[in-house]
């Protein structure tokens, strides 16, 4: 077993995945490659550097976790662009709005635990 496969933020970064790729899934056609594939890349991203943040250093771990958070934010902003655009409605917003801030501030709290 992997490092990253017993972290909780890894297994809520994966779970916030799904549901973002659920969501892009439902866009229209013309924002196939648009505004879908950029919120898959993002939400993926998230997850990404959490597993290769887990096999360097905690210094360059706690530098994966500020671009997972970076890209947690970007879906954030694509989701909430996404509900103006009334490709999502407000209740899936806000709830996606929650996992994303809870997946933040555990990414958050994970990052003040690391020690050079």
């Amino acid at each position: 077993m992997f490092r990253f496969e017993n972290l909780e933020i890894w297994k809520l970064a994966i779970d916030y995945a799904k549901d973002c790729y659920n969501i892009a899934a439902t866009f229209p056609n013309n924002e196939r490659f648009a505004l879908a594939d950029q919120l898959r890349r993002a939400t993926i991203s998230i997850s990404n550097n959490i597993v290769e943040g887990s096999a360097t250093t905690s210094a360059r771990f706690r530098n994966h976790l500020d671009i997972s958070i970076g890209s947690a934010l970007e879906t954030v902003n694509i989701i909430l662009f996404a509900q103006e655009q009334n490709y999502l409605n407000k209740n899936k917003k806000d709830e996606m709005y929650e996992k994303a801030e809870k997946l933040i501030r555990k990414m958050r709290s994970f990052k003040r635990t690391l020690n050079d």
